[in-house]
């Protein structure tokens, strides 16, 4: 009776042992299909979800104290050629997509013609000063930098340089007291400056600029109450400079830059005055500068001799090359043009040949058009391999706290420039 016993209840247990294991099945969940989002405007903030499609039909504003997080994969779309709408950010952004699936900030296909090769179709983000965080990461910003006008939100808000008949840049950021960091991103086909930071701990790194600038403009343009860590980044045919480092506006701290492992190619030969076309230093700023590549640019890194960099700035281990004789002679130093510690200063013409995987060095240096087949790999020989300089501080070594996530600010390479070999 007992053995009886036994088995009946090893039979119910293992009954409720089936029972059970069928009641916790999990039945799969079907992602959500991506969605197209019609005609938004106004004030935004929350979440875009991956994968979706916003139709932006006029301004968009996020409001202090409030976040708009974009996530990977979304794409959002100006599509009003009347308005050409400006994202104002009075709280904080988080545009965060993958090297899989970037976020897009752009505009119709059809749009994106010849004529339109510099953008002017929508505005930018211009942030408040009061603005807090704000992440660009895996994203691609392309086709703006439209002309304010008297309606314009950041003309109203007092933003920028508050006037109609002004270019607004793809990001203008005045915040002091905030953290702005863009890593891994692509800024391209804009009218004119792509960042004008004007206060803020910032982090810019490992992104690529060209097809900037018509007539005017930086790819990075910064003012007092910045300090920065700039490096990694790929700069082609900026109508202008690639980095403008200033320290004017009198606003606290002072500018302080640390510019490092940059490639820098074709840079200031599309403006119609001479200015610069490198890295232009002025007003007290102060600059760290290691391991930049300059290559067939208009001067070498340069000063205003009437308003010059703080005296503890360095500069070094800069690698020049020049097609022409024009460029060669305008990277010489000079009271204008400054010399660095160990740098590689080509004496003629082909000199420092960088040995890049894919581009012709011998590529136009008024042409704004970028071939995305070009890789500025290095090749075995190079004399940028080994010559880098890695024993400096940077700022953000130990990372920007930002929203639960630290950005770090990457480390200095042994070599010279943006790549190393693959």
């Amino acid at each position: 009776m007992k053995k009886v016993f036994m088995y009946m209840a090893a039979a119910a247990l293992l009954s409720f042992q089936a029972c059970n294991n069928n009641d916790t099945e999990v039945t799969p969940v079907e992602e959500e299909k991506p969605t197209v989002q019609e005609s938004v405007a106004g004030e935004v903030s929350g979440t875009w979800k991956k994968g979706n499609t916003y139709k932006i039909t006029g301004h968009l504003q996020i409001p202090a104290g409030k976040s708009l997080t974009i996530e990977e994969g979304v794409t959002v779309l100006f599509s009003d050629s009347v308005v050409k709408p400006e994202v104002v950010v009075l709280g904080n952004l988080y545009s965060l997509g993958t090297a899989e699936a970037p976020v897009k900030f752009t505009v119709p296909d059809a749009w994106k013609t010849a004529k339109n090769e510099f953008g002017n179709l929508w505005g930018g983000l211009i942030a408040g000063p009061n603005a807090a965080e704000f992440v660009i990461k895996n994203t691609i910003l392309e086709y703006g930098g439209a002309v304010t006008t008297e309606e314009s939100p950041s003309v109203k808000a007092g933003l920028y340089k508050a006037a109609a008949g002004e270019h607004v840049p793809v990001i203008y950021y005045p915040a002091l007291n905030g953290k702005l960091v863009v890593m891994n991103s692509t800024i391209r086909n804009f009218n004119e400056d792509g960042f004008y930071i004007e206060g803020g701990k910032v982090i810019i790194a490992n992104n690529l600029f060209y097809t900037t600038g018509v007539s005017g403009g930086d790819a990075i343009n910064i003012k007092s109450g910045v300090q920065a860590d700039i490096a990694f980044n790929l700069v082609y045919s900026p109508n202008t400079n690639a980095l403008k480092l200033s320290n004017s506006g009198d606003r606290s701290p002072q500018a302080y830059i640390v510019g490092y492992n940059n490639t820098i190619i074709n840079a200031g030969w599309r403006r119609p005055t001479t200015k610069g076309g490198s890295i232009w230093l002025e007003k007290s700023v102060r600059a760290d500068l290691y391991n930049n590549l300059l290559a067939n640019d208009r001067f070498g890194i340069k000063r205003d001799k009437g308003a010059p960099e703080d005296n503890r700035s360095v500069i070094g281990t800069t690698l020049y090359y020049g097609h022409s004789e024009d460029a060669v002679k305008q990277f010489q130093p000079s009271t204008e043009i400054i010399a660095g510690v160990n740098d590689l200063l080509a004496a003629k013409v082909g000199d420092n040949d960088p040995k890049f995987v894919n581009y012709p060095l011998s590529t136009s240096m008024t042409n704004p058009t970028f071939n995305t087949a070009w890789d500025f790999h290095l090749q075995t020989g190079s004399p940028a391999l080994g010559k880098g300089r890695t024993d400096f501080t940077r700022l953000y070594a130990d990372g920007l706290a930002i929203n639960g996530v630290t950005y770090k600010s990457p480390a200095p390479a042994t070599y010279i420039g943006a790549f190393g070999t693959k």
